[in-house]
């Protein structure tokens, strides 16, 4: 059997690189983490001994609001949940840097290096042997009237609510121009293959493999039970209308409000130059995360004890 090709092949750290502009021949590093839960910044400064044995700390942000676009770091290492790892991307902007992701939180798919593993992790990316992966993020464009009102970089998904007074709405979807359906629903999401884990799997969406290089489309509580998901290319052009919103009808961008809608608004999702790089971690293959962190046993697990 032939060895399956992601379609952004990893690569290696160029150490040479990093050193040539880091007079301390370390990894330049940037220490995040956007958690409103004390116990993840004491665990990050806990752990910041262990992070300065192998790179130079040059920003610590604890808030999630520092500007990262335009400062020089070699590698970001996010302490929390995939909460924390989205508002790392959207702070890096289109500079994307590699991220090393420790896992603070509960459930995880984008975090996956424990606290234990984190030096030995750092390690192999200062002495250049540790694998880059990227992963496709999505632009969102607002429009109105042919002009953009707004524009977002995305890891996760785009979702339209129909928000207050919580009746259904119809949005039209429209890939490469080409009218798909109306859906009747309480909302759309367009997800990429990293956020099918996310919100998209909650609302019965599919799992897709995170170097698919694919989007899907997920109705929430559609009135129509023939709507189901859809996938489809990251190379389409996807756009969603509304010509009757609700007042309280709003774009979401990975969890957070970007934009209230008006009739005839345009929500265009589209595949984004910027690639969002995620440091491996040998020791945790695909299959076996989702085994781990969604239960997939194979066996029903019963406390017998208790009946």
């Amino acid at each position: 059997m032939s060895e399956r090709k992601p379609p952004y092949p990893q690569r290696l750290v160029d150490m040479a690189m990093v050193n040539e502009k880091n007079q301390k021949g370390l990894p330049r590093a940037f220490l995040l983490a956007s958690s409103r839960r004390a116990d993840v910044a004491a665990e990050a400064q806990r752990l910041r001994p262990v992070v300065e044995k192998h790179v130079e700390v040059v920003l610590t942000d604890f808030t999630g609001t520092a500007d990262l676009s335009s400062l020089e770091a070699d590698l970001a290492i996010v302490f929390g949940g995939d909460g924390s790892v989205l508002r790392a991307a959207h702070q890096m902007g289109e500079r994307q840097l590699p991220v090393v992701a420790v896992n603070l939180g509960r459930l995880g798919f984008l975090t996956n290096v424990s606290p234990e593993e984190l030096p030995t992790i750092l390690e192999n990316f200062a002495r250049g042997k540790l694998a880059i992966v990227e992963h496709l993020m999505f632009d969102c464009s607002i429009l109105r009237a042919g002009e953009v009102l707004s524009r977002h970089l995305g890891l996760n998904e785009t979702v339209i609510h129909a928000g207050t007074p919580f009746s259904l709405i119809d949005i039209d979807l429209y890939i490469d121009a080409d009218l798909v359906t109306t859906y009747r629903c309480d909302g759309l999401i367009i997800s990429t293959p990293v956020g099918s884990t996310a919100h998209s799997l909650s609302a019965g969406g599919p799992i897709l493999r995170k170097d698919l290089q694919a989007f899907v489309v997920v109705p929430l509580s559609p009135h129509t039970l023939t709507n189901r998901p859809l996938v489809d290319s990251a190379d389409c052009v996807y756009e969603m209308v509304v010509e009757k919103p609700s007042e309280g009808t709003t774009v979401v961008v990975d969890g957070q409000v970007v934009h209230r809608l008006q009739a005839g608004d345009r929500v265009r999702v589209s595949r984004a130059k910027a690639r969002f790089k995620q440091a491996a971690n040998p020791g945790h293959t695909y299959y076996r995360s989702l085994r781990e962190k969604l239960g997939w046993g194979g066996r029903l697990k019963l406390d017998l004890g208790a009946l």
